[in-house]
């Protein structure tokens, strides 16, 4: 730590700055691997050297940097420099007012940088800027270590929502999200709401305070509690495959303990075995040396004995050589015999033990291979689970040493603000005075402007009602004329239509009277052919003349039959015209009833859009409510503190006098 110190003053120096010594005490009581910086105002010089010092410092893994002030040139060296870093953990850059060069940052750190898991940076001012803000959402999309992110107070609005909406769905490592005292409203809680069904790993979304629809916060709430749900069984699911791998252990460890007993045993009968056939072999080897000696024992008499049997007689030295040859070839017979069958036993029960030991080891054969087959179904099991439990393995201990680090900050952040209220109270007397005036009159102001907010709104509502029903009535006296119209329209027709086929009629019934009238007169004249053929050679001529006039009495007819077929057509050609008239006014009738629907879908709409902005309103009449509620709490409280550091100095003052010795000394009066 000695060494970061010297780094950082020749650092400083080397750019023309003197060091800090908030930040050098910081740097020499650096516990546990936590930097705190915070409330500390750091300048671009230091902010440079900590960027190209953090990343080679191997024990810093927290950096508290809130309430810094960072400039913007500052906070980009700052995160340059942490985008090399590879064992930071925690970074809190809360109450830094950072913009758009500081999203911009954020978003490299956060696509370059694959160690920080926890990212607090509260109070700051990056949702104003949107270009900015859409590259720290690319960074967020990209990265695939972070699991909490607070952007509370960062002024939000809907189109950062919707960028971050965008984010969520390709971020798969996220799990807590904070966006509360935002400007997100109902488009960004619904861009927020319908990416939740693509992200599988966030299971805490907080838009408290955002002007959101309650509607739409029970809708994230019930997809969040859908991922605890999801969580809470994920984490079932490993601990049963935690279980499932001890015992799959421990059934490996017992078969590799019956395995080395078995092997142990049989090493033990090998052992038995090779001591038996050694002591066998080395009895046989006695034996054997045993007989050599006989032999050469028994050569050595045979030479003695042909030595000495020239003095004795040759009868009785050769029955008494033959009686003690005998003697001993039976002597040797014996042995032979008896090691013979003591070779056999041995060998016998050699193969006894060999057996034995084959049967045994057959058996544990079967046993190991049963066996075997088991642990391959348990890990065949396990397998599709093992990926699984080192995933979850290392989310346990990530969020082991999150929860540690959440209550070591958290105490931290108790003491750091024990420490601040004591020093600011000394100092923020007259400075809370003037505050609570100018909050007061601020939110007077603000409940002023949103009574005639929500006065100017009801008189549009009313207005838009007024509105409404005039258009409900002119589009129901249209509707009305229209129908009436279209009732005339068709009594017209049907009137006409009768008419011309009441002419039509007469026209037919004439036509018909006139062809009657003709048959008749073709009748006569067939008559007068009938008597005028009696009469043949004298009126032949006037028989031409009646044929030519019946020829043109009959062209006549076709004359007029073609007439009435044409005024047919013509009629039914009129006809076809007033039906296609009529369809035409149908069609117009349609589209006067689907302007009517039009008009009650777009008033609907309207109806909607008010009652979404009378909701807004009141969310944010709650929302500043809430807020002036916190204020008086906060002011009460101050209150309280001052009555309390008010009456401990008047009795400090009061123990003071009375122990002090002036008063022992001044002369009664």
């Amino acid at each position: 730590m000695e060494e970061f110190r010297r780094s950082y003053s020749r650092l400083c120096r080397e750019s023309g700055a003197e060091p800090q010594e908030a930040v050098l005490q910081q740097l020499h009581q650096l516990p546990r691997g936590r930097l705190d910086l915070a409330t500390q105002s750091l300048t671009v010089e230091t902010c440079r050297a900590l960027g190209k010092l953090l990343p080679r410092e191997m024990l810093c893994t927290e950096l508290v940097l809130s309430d810094c002030m960072l400039s913007e040139e500052g906070a980009t060296l700052l995160l340059r420099g942490l985008c090399a870093s590879t064992v930071l953990r925690f970074l809190d850059l809360k109450g830094n007012n950072l913009r758009a060069a500081g999203a911009e940052a954020l978003g490299r750190l956060l696509r370059q940088n694959k160690s920080i898991q926890s990212l607090s940076l509260e109070w700051n001012s990056l949702g104003t800027w949107d270009d900015a803000f859409a590259t720290f959402c690319g960074g967020l999309a990209a990265n695939g270590t972070l699991q909490q992110l607070d952007l509370r107070n960062n002024q939000i609005n809907h189109k950062g929502a919707e960028e971050l909406a965008l984010a969520l769905k390709g971020n798969t490592t996220l799990q807590q999200l904070d966006l509360r005292w935002n400007n997100i409203g109902l488009l960004g809680g619904r861009a927020l709401m319908n990416c939740l069904p693509s992200n599988r790993t966030l299971w805490r979304l907080d838009l408290a305070g955002n002007n959101v629809p309650g509607d739409v916060l029970r809708a994230v709430e019930q997809a969040m509690g859908h991922s605890q749900d999801r969580l809470t069984t994920f984490q079932e699911n490993q601990a049963r495959t935690h279980v499932l791998s001890k015992e799959v252990q421990h059934l490996r460890e017992e078969k590799s303990k019956q395995f080395l007993d078995l092997m142990e045993t049989i090493d033990k009968q090998r052992e038995e075995m090779a001591k038996s056939s050694s002591a066998s072999a080395a009895r046989v080897g006695q034996l054997q040396e045993a007989l050599n000696e006989r032999h050469s024992i028994i050569n050595a008499l045979k030479a003695k004995l042909q030595m000495t049997e020239a003095a004795l007689a040759l009868s009785e030295q050769k029955a008494q050589d033959l009686g003690l040859l005998a003697t001993a070839e039976q002597e040797q017979l014996s042995l032979s015999q008896r090691q013979a069958k003591e070779l056999k036993l041995e060998q016998q029960e050699a193969a006894e033990r060999e057996s034995k030991l084959l049967r045994d080891l057959s058996a544990a054969n079967e046993k190991n291979l049963l066996l075997q087959s088991q642990v391959e179904e348990l890990e065949r099991k396990v397998r599709c689970q093992q990926e699984q439990l080192f995933q979850t393995r290392q989310e346990l201990t990530s969020t082991s040493a999150e929860l540690k680090m959440r209550a070591i900050q958290a105490e931290e952040r108790l003491d750091m603000e024990k420490r601040r209220c004591r020093q600011s109270l000394e100092d923020s007397e007259s400075l809370r005075i003037k505050e609570v005036e100018h909050m007061t009159r601020h939110l007077e102001e603000s409940e002023r402007a949103m009574q005639e907010r929500v006065q100017r709104l009801e008189a549009a509502r009313l207005s838009l009602e007024e509105e409404l029903g005039r258009v409900k009535a002119a589009a129901l006296s249209e509707r009305g004329q229209a129908e009436e119209e279209l009732i005339k329209a068709k009594n017209q027709a049907h009137l006409e239509e009768r008419q011309r086929l009441a002419h039509l009629e007469d026209k037919l019934r004439l036509l018909a009277q006139a062809r009657d009238e003709a048959q008749g007169a073709c009748l006569q004249q067939r008559q007068a052919v009938a008597e005028a053929q009696t009469r043949a050679s004298q009126l032949g001529l006037q028989v031409e003349s009646l044929r030519r006039r019946l020829e043109e009495l009959q062209q006549e007819l076709s004359l007029k039959d073609q007439e009435r077929v044409a005024e047919v057509s013509r009629v039914r050609v009129e006809l076809q015209e007033q039906n296609g008239r009529l369809q035409a006014e149908l069609a117009a009738q349609e589209a006067l009833r689907e302007k009517a629907a039009a008009l009650e879908r777009q008033l609907k709409v309207m109806a909607s859009d008010h009652r979404e902005a009378l909701l807004d309103r009141e969310s944010e009449n709650a929302s500043l409510r809430e807020k002036l509620r916190l204020r008086e709490a906060e002011i009460a409280r101050i209150r309280d503190e001052e009555a309390q550091r008010a009456s401990f100095l008047q009795n400090a003052v009061l123990a003071y006098v009375q122990g002090s010795p002036v008063r022992t000394l001044s002369p009664p009066k």
